[in-house]
């Protein structure tokens, strides 16, 4: 119906009217110049002539019915006239499609103001808070879960950082090293060197995921999981795959020294979480190397391996060379440990003697227990 109307309105005065006429409006009376004279008697009253049959017939010199209005002399021109116009109408038709289609999806403008509705303060001038954006994963490429980044952000970079290397290795070295004095073979000191390793790289992973928190607190620098280059899963999935490597290398030199070893990781991982603040913090570390002689002095090759318990004196030097390493360790994070209202010895040490000193103290300490060792080693053995 809208596109009839709009057709009419699209027409000239001069189309309408035949239009009108040819659709077959009879009714209408004609008027003015439209009932004009035909021929005879009738003309000027409009009396039909009638034929000898008492019919009506239309004048002789009627002329044939014009597709022209009335007043129009030149018949094509007209129908150019005509045709250009409906050509015209259907442009104007198609351009008011597109018009309608167009208006039906959202444009830019809209689009950007949905997207900013989230800044326009409302009536009281407080503004609302804005949608947190929708989270986009990096783009990696092959092996980017390893190297993606710099060098500084590699995952196998991040968990050696991560796993106190540097601890790990002066650990498996010590251990490899006491094993050869003993007089274990090169393929058992091997083994126990790598057992020793995972396991301490074990231990460093879960204490940076215990400390994340604070670590990010105090910034403390090389915290991989603190600063959010190593994530918390991650570190996890690490352990164990560890785990399942730390086992069978463990039993590797006896099913009783690879237990002890496994306990001495456990109870190291306890020693993260359970009275690590208090004056008892150094038991775990009391505990986890006084584990190491038995270690050593139950292995030998194979699961079916059965050594001999160790020299007490080794065992007591391991637990007391385990403390002074927990000393010299905590010297560097007592300003962190103080703030966090940490009461264990070191700290207590620490604020009457100073850092440096309690420094100093602790090393001396310690290389005081290696030579002991030695000579306790020297002289009764590592093993009964």
């Amino acid at each position: 119906m809208g596109n009839t109307q709009r057709w009419r309105r699209g027409r000239t005065a001069g189309e309408a009217t035949a239009t009108d006429r040819a659709d077959g409006d009879d009714d209408a009376p004609a008027t003015g110049t439209d009932a004009g004279t035909d021929a005879g008697t009738g003309a000027g009253t409009g009396a039909p002539e009638v034929d000898s049959w008492g019919a009506d017939a239309p004048a002789a010199d009627a002329e044939a019915p014009s597709l022209a209005p009335h007043g129009v002399t030149d018949v094509d021109a007209y129908l150019a006239a005509v045709a250009v116009s409906r050509r015209d109408f259907a442009a104007e038709e198609a351009a008011e499609e597109a018009a309608e289609l167009a208006a039906e999806q959202p444009s830019d403008d809209d689009t950007a103001q949905g997207e900013g509705a989230y800044d326009a303060p409302d009536a009281d001038g407080a503004r609302p808070p804005q949608a947190p954006p929708l989270p986009t994963a990096p783009r990696r490429r092959r092996l980017g879960w390893i190297a993606d980044g710099s060098p500084r952000e590699w995952v196998v970079v991040t968990l050696l950082q991560a796993g106190h290397l540097k601890q790990a290795v002066a650990m498996a070295l010590g251990m490899g090293f006491a094993a050869v004095l003993s007089g274990r073979p090169a393929r058992e000191s091997g083994v126990i060197v790598v057992t020793v390793l995972v396991g301490q790289t074990i231990l460093g992973w879960h204490n940076d995921i215990v400390d994340k928190r604070r670590d990010q607190r105090h910034h403390t620098a090389g915290k991989p999981i603190a600063d959010g280059r190593l994530a918390v899963g991650t570190a996890w999935y690490a352990i164990v795959l560890a785990a399942l490597l730390v086992v069978p290398l463990a039993i590797t030199t006896g099913i009783t020294a690879g237990c002890i070893y496994l306990a001495s990781v456990a109870v190291g991982m306890l020693g993260n979480v359970v009275l690590r603040t208090g004056p008892l913090s150094f038991w775990s570390w009391a505990v986890g190397f006084g584990m190491l002689p038995a270690y050593l002095s139950y292995g030998g090759w194979g699961g079916q391996a059965v050594g001999s318990p160790p020299e007490t004196s080794m065992v007591v030097l391991a637990a007391l060379l385990g403390v002074g390493v927990h000393f010299t360790r905590a010297v560097w994070g007592l300003v962190a440990d103080h703030e966090d209202g940490w009461t264990y010895l070191p700290l207590r040490l620490g604020l009457k003697l100073g850092a440096s000193r309690l420094l100093a103290l602790s090393s001396l300490y310690v290389a005081v227990i290696v030579v002991l060792l030695f000579v306790f080693g020297a002289r009764d053995g590592l093993s009964r």
